[in-house]
């Protein structure tokens, strides 16, 4: 360090660190160079490490290189709308001799999606969320979309699903988002959504079984089941049964089926031990909104698991995911006491981009499809 006080060269607390008058710059090609400011000079060896370097990797996802009128390069980030003429890769630069890295990262409660597919590029991928229109299938389905799937937000409100799909696209205009009509209140709607996705003759890597119905007062589906029931577990059922042989065809694939903590604090079996239908699609005079919650989530969980003990030598995974607890959305949005207890404990909760990690695609060695979960069993 002494020598480079000598030649002139401050000390600094880190190694790489560049001393003051001096720039870090790189070619088209990707080589990496320092410009001396004081003297007008430019080099490629570091000024104090004397190591030379170059940049790893393409451009991060949403990012472009375009050239101005001068021929200078610079780059756009579209997703944060901002440029500069910075490379934004020179923060992974590596030396001609690299050292082999370890690209492990770690995750806490303030972690969100965004943060866990950062760096990740998922096009060519093809994911649908349903009930995608708000809330965490909303933040989901938006931060999928953002790092290059192709996603298909599947919802019965038509109106408000084209409404979330243009906020998609105001944040990012190459975003591939399209809306599809399914109500899962309807066992036709379900085989119709089925066949117009079949038609398409797209693959399919991720089916996430998001949209839920919580609170509301007892009534019948046009198929004679009790709605809470048949919205929030029988419908996604068939829904993965129509789809199973397009996840077949697009290993790895995978359903992540968001089930909740409140699947504890209910039983579907009589006294004797035995499933009781009879709990799963109550009459009305036996109807408690959240009892009938928490049972259809308890069911989500058990057939999580036995979908990937059948599918996952097929190469399909399956997996239940807890996403948080009495997150402020529009679930509570059929009963005036559950918005206001909801409202009450939002200072406490996460947010819905916090909560919506659970279904991130992503990987600690890539993107290849592996998904952060919190399983509830």
């Amino acid at each position: 360090m002494a020598a480079l006080k000598y030649a002139g060269l401050d000390d600094t607390d880190s190694e790489d660190e560049l001393p003051p008058g001096w720039e870090e710059r790189s070619t088209k090609d990707g080589w990496v160079y320092f410009a001396n400011h004081v003297d007008e000079k430019t080099q490629w060896e570091h000024p104090k490490t004397g190591k030379r370097k170059r940049i790893a990797g393409d451009l991060p996802y949403g990012w472009e290189q375009e050239t101005d009128d001068n021929g200078q390069t610079y780059f756009v980030d579209h997703l944060n709308k901002r440029t500069t003429y910075l490379d934004p890769r020179l923060a992974f630069t590596v030396d001609d001799q690299p050292m082999k890295m370890s690209t492990r990262q770690k995750y806490d409660g303030n972690t969100t999606a965004m943060d866990i597919l950062q760096g990740c590029d998922l096009s060519g991928k093809v994911v649908i969320v349903t009930g995608a229109n708000t809330g965490i299938g909303f933040e989901t389905a938006r931060s999928v979309a953002l790092h290059g799937a192709t996603v298909i937000m599947a919802c019965r409100n038509l109106q408000k699903a084209n409404e979330a799909k243009r906020q998609i696209l105001d944040e990012w205009h190459k975003a591939k988002v399209e809306v599809m009509i399914l109500d899962l209140a309807s066992f036709r709607s379900v085989e119709n959504f089925a066949d117009a996705f079949k038609s398409k003759n797209l693959p399919l890597h991720v089916l996430i079984c998001n949209a839920a119905w919580m609170g509301g007062s007892w009534q019948l589906t046009e198929d004679n089941f009790e709605w809470t029931f048949q919205v929030n577990h029988l419908s996604h059922v068939y829904l993965v049964s129509l789809l199973q042989d397009d996840l077949r065809h697009s290993i790895p694939s995978r359903v992540v089926v968001v089930s909740s903590e409140s699947h504890r604090f209910t039983d579907i079996k009589d006294s004797s031990g035995k499933l009781d239908l009879g709990l799963l699609s109550p009459s009305k005079k036996d109807y408690w909104a959240m009892l009938a919650y928490n049972r259809s989530k308890l069911c989500n969980v058990l057939f999580s698991q036995e979908l990937n003990r059948r599918l996952s030598p097929h190469g399909v995974t399956s997996n239940s995911v807890h996403p948080g607890n009495m997150m402020y959305s529009s679930l509570p949005r059929n009963w005036w006491g559950y918005r206001l207890l909801f409202s009450l404990v939002r200072p406490f909760t996460k947010s819905m981009l916090k909560n919506a990690r659970g279904y991130s695609p992503h990987s600690k060695y890539g993107c290849n499809l592996e998904i952060r979960l919190y399983p509830v069993y």
